[in-house]
């Protein structure tokens, strides 16, 4: 068993490391833009913050009470950065165009950079995160007690010492570490790398520590099967039953809003980010990097519940189990990554909460009352630089006397969600200011206000029932007895968990009330220029120019309050660059509105954006126009410009609108200049057979003198005429019908080589006669196919037929082969003959078309071939005109193969 004074030193020791690290950190990342402390590794890894020692401690004494729950943790923040291009990216850009510092500047500058609100969600924030400190001070003294043994502790020369004297001096060592090197300078929105690079090393040791624990865990107990099956048969079973329960829901759901909304989240995914596309790495990262703080957990949580003896605080299984198989430097490594994770979260939480308090509380003050601020340009800074060190003392604090009052509970995973869901009640807003132009400043501050009260009600008070009676009478009784306001009973709703309860309530009251006022007010001027600025954030492209005009404010003026709070050198340097800009002498500087807008953005930086802007509006007055009516003139510009988007855009759609109606217009035209080509070509081939048949029965009629060998000869044409119109007439009805679908038409499985050779047999007679030689080229083996025999062999006598008809060459060819190619049954019908004109090709399958070689003499109206192609068509094959082996036209037919 490790001594507690051992455990005590190591633990200093390791504050001591970090204090170098941050010190040199901040000197390396002062001196170099090009640092890997400015890297996306780094930057992902300060974000592991979130895992605190509830994530290395309490994720195993949630698995061993609850099974799978712990899981909602880790999945909540994974949804969150996959989907960082909707969420996270949009508050990155506006942080950096807006210079946020904080949650509460962040809502203070959307909704008409109100202080009041920001002062509102500082003192929830403060209050709201006492929970969550006092779970980390436990943590820190439970696990130093387990690894040196509670037993042998209050002996050698730290005798007398319990674990409240022992968390008070945890919370002053941490107080003395985030002064040292949180607070070095004024400007909030200047990144803390040397903080930022001890916490990216605090994570890669919690994370490497709580690794060696499972792999010794898995190593010890035979590996995850072995381990598993031992539980089960000691009766001890993962419970799964109530894996989807309200209670999962609702931690998933508050996981999802605290890694947005805790300060220190924000503070080191916001505000801390110095390069946008770090989110790109951070989007796959940090889920990663959760995975594996993960990975363990149950293997842990159940070999402990299996090793250990009956009553032993499964919280503390991380450090107990190397410690009960004699592992006692694995136990201290463990106790350093616990104790990382804690500090991690102090020294961060901290920070962020009292550039809050500083910003939002303290600045205000010192604007009511700046006589006596000096005005030696360090006046401000200084009182900034101690508000915020009295804020960390303030916050340690209060985190300390949670602990104090509630050190008694067994379980830290209850404590730290009470402060998510004191946090989640930012949630809400955050979604609307973001994203709902309507939302406004008074339905915002309601809504927190009353999820806050709701939270108070159902959830902090309820966390002392152990230690007044006066609680615990409340949460039986409710209220002057009246049981349906019970905390956990609300309105006699008393089916949900304690936790799911206060959750409902508390956040159900927030988005309802949200939504109602903002419904039912009407925002301010300023209100909607900062909305706007919000919503369309991605379609400005620019840094918005302020809201400010100069009025009767002076160079002078605004340099001696960006004195006051930049200091000397900054504020020289801003206005310095502006006359530059200008091209004028910095004495001759005339501020201008953007300049002025660049101002208070560089203020807000340090002061926060609400204080910021009560500053300059004390400077920049005297004008004939009103600070409120040039808000109300600029947002009536907004709305004209926005209405004239709205009209630019309906125009668009106009002018698309014409153009699809002018290319149906230019369609129909072609499909009736198309119909009058059909009409005239349709009365060229019917006047062509009528005209003969007329003239013949003409002759027949009036002569009488005609012998029988002349009657015999009209006859037989006209009979051949006859025939030749109605065939023409069928293949118009048979094109026609074919173009409609009108046709029955049922594939079935044919053979394709079948149809081709029965199509060459009815042809032979037609090729002799010509004296038509034919090559057979390569053959398929018989190849099924789905069609119809007799149209398939309809198609390839027509390409026979008009290879016959068209071909002039002195020893006229024509060659057939047919394989298999790729699944498809493919035929090839070439000829020797003139073949198709270049010109020509694309006309060949439209209806009349017979190409310059074609003439009425030859027979057929041109229907022929785009017959077919509807044919095969039908069969879901292809008919088309190809480069063939013979100088004449070749034809491929090409259909799939059946399987």
């Amino acid at each position: 068993m490790l001594s507690a004074d051992f455990v005590i030193a190591t633990a200093i020791g390791y504050v001591g490391l970090l204090f170098v690290l941050a010190y040199f950190g901040d000197r390396r990342a002062r001196s170099s833009k090009s640092s890997f402390l400015h890297s996306p590794a780094v930057y992902t890894l300060s974000i592991s913050v979130y895992c605190t020692s509830w994530t290395f401690y309490g994720a195993v004494g949630n698995a061993a009470r609850s099974g799978l729950e712990f899981l909602t943790i880790y999945l909540g923040p994974t949804l969150v950065f996959v989907g960082w291009w909707f969420l996270l990216r949009r508050l990155v850009r506006i942080s950096h165009l807006q210079r946020i510092t904080s949650v509460a500047d962040l809502l203070s500058s959307r909704f008409g950079k109100s202080n009041r609100l920001a002062v509102l969600v500082t003192c929830i924030a403060v209050v709201g995160i006492a929970p969550y400190i006092a779970l980390q001070l436990k943590a820190v003294t439970s696990s130093i007690q387990a690894v040196a043994g509670a037993s042998e502790f209050g002996q050698g020369s730290l005798k007398g010492i319990d674990d409240v004297g022992l968390a008070l001096g945890i919370a002053a060592g941490m107080a003395l570490f985030t002064i040292l090197f949180g607070t070095r300078h004024v400007d909030a929105k200047e990144q803390h790398h040397g903080v930022v690079a001890a916490i990216a090393f605090e994570a890669v040791v919690k994370l490497a520590a709580l690794l060696a624990v499972g792999i010794f865990v898995v190593h010890v107990g035979g590996g995850f099967e072995s381990i598993f099956a031992e539980a089960a048969a000691n009766g001890i079973v993962v419970d799964t039953e109530n894996t989807f329960d309200a209670r999962w829901l609702t931690t998933l759901g508050l996981s999802i809003a605290a890694i947005v909304c805790l300060p220190r989240q924000f503070q080191v995914t916001v505000v801390e980010n110095s390069d946008e596309n770090h989110l790109r790495i951070a989007s796959w990262a940090f889920p990663a990097y959760m995975l594996l703080m993960s990975l363990f957990i149950l293997p842990i949580a159940v070999f402990g519940l299996t090793k250990m003896p009956p009553g032993s605080n499964p919280d503390m299984f991380a450090l107990t189990l190397p410690l009960a198989f004699g592992q006692d430097g694995l136990a201290l490594f463990a106790f350093i990554g616990g104790f990382s994770s804690a500090t991690s979260m102090i020294i961060l939480e901290s920070i962020a909460l009292s550039i809050m308090v500083s910003n939002h509380i303290v600045m205000p003050l010192i604007l009511r009352f700046s006589s006596g601020v000096s005005s030696d340009g360090r006046g401000v800074t200084r009182l900034l630089l101690v508000a915020r060190r009295f804020s960390i003392v303030l916050i340690l604090s209060l985190g300390f006397f949670y602990f104090f009052f509630t050190r008694d509970s067994d379980a830290l995973a209850p404590i730290g969600l009470i402060s998510f869901t004191a946090i989640a009640q930012f949630f809400p807003a955050v979604i609307a200011a973001l994203f709902w132009r309507d939302a406004s400043l008074k339905a915002a501050t309601a809504a927190i206000a009353a999820g806050f009260v709701f939270w108070v009600w159902c959830s902090f008070l309820p966390s002392f029932e152990s230690v007044s009676p006066h609680v615990a009478w409340l949460l039986a009784n409710g209220p002057w007895g009246i049981s349906w306001l019970r905390p956990e009973a609300m309105f006699g709703f008393d089916g949900l968990e304690p936790l799911a309860h206060a959750a409902f309530w508390s956040l159900s009251i927030n988005v309802l009330i949200l939504t109602v006022v903002s419904l039912l007010t009407t925002p301010s001027a300023l209100e909607r220029i900062q909305a706007s600025v919000f919503v369309d954030v991605f379609k400005r492209g620019h840094v918005p120019r302020g809201n400010f005009v100069p009025g009767s404010a002076t160079a002078n003026d605004l340099f001696f309050v960006a004195e006051r709070v930049l200091g000397d050198t900054r504020a020289a340097a801003l206005f310095d660059a502006e006359a530059r800009d200008s091209g004028v002498d910095p004495d001759m500087l005339e501020p201008s509105p953007s300049f002025i807008g660049r101002l208070e953005r560089e203020l807000a930086g340090s002061i926060g954006a609400a204080s910021a802007h009560v500053m300059l509006s004390k400077v920049v007055s005297g004008s004939d126009v009103s600070l409120e009516e040039m808000m109300q003139i600029a947002g009536e510009t907004q709305q004209v410009i926005t209405y004239s988007q709205e009209l630019e855009k309906t125009s668009a759609e106009l002018r698309s609108t014409a153009q699809k109606l002018e290319d149906a217009n230019a369609q129909l035209r072609e499909l009736d200049s198309q119909k009058d080509e059909f009409l005239s070509q349709v009365s060229h081939e019917v006047r062509t057979p009528m005209t003969s048949i007329r003239s013949f029965s003409e002759i027949l009629l009036d002569g009488e003198d005609i012998d029988a060998g002349q009657r015999q000869h009209f006859v037989s044409t006209i009979h051949q005429e006859s025939l030749r119109l109605t065939k023409l007439l069928d293949e118009i009805l048979d094109l026609s019908a074919l173009e409609r679908g009108e046709r029955n038409w049922e594939n079935l499985p044919i053979n394709a080589e079948a149809a081709l050779d029965r199509a060459l047999t009815v042809c032979e007679a037609l090729l002799r006669q010509r004296g038509m030689r034919v090559e057979q080229g390569e053959r398929a083996r018989p190849t099924t196919v789905e069609g119809d025999a007799d149209r398939l062999c309809q198609v390839f006598i027509n390409l026979i037929s008009n290879a016959v008809k068209y071909n002039d060459a002195d020893t006229p060819v024509l060659r057939i082969s047919s394989s298999v190619r790729a699944g498809n049954y493919v035929v090839d019908v070439a000829d020797n003959g003139p073949g198709i004109a270049k010109g020509e090709r694309k006309l060949i399958f439209e209806k009349f078309s017979r190409g310059q070689q074609g003439t009425a003499d030859q027979g057929g109206a041109g229907l022929g071939l785009a017959i077919s192609r509807q044919i095969v068509t039908r069969m879901n094959g292809s008919l088309d005109l190809v480069q063939g082996q013979l100088p004449g036209a070749c034809f491929r037919v090409r259909l799939s193969v059946m399987r």
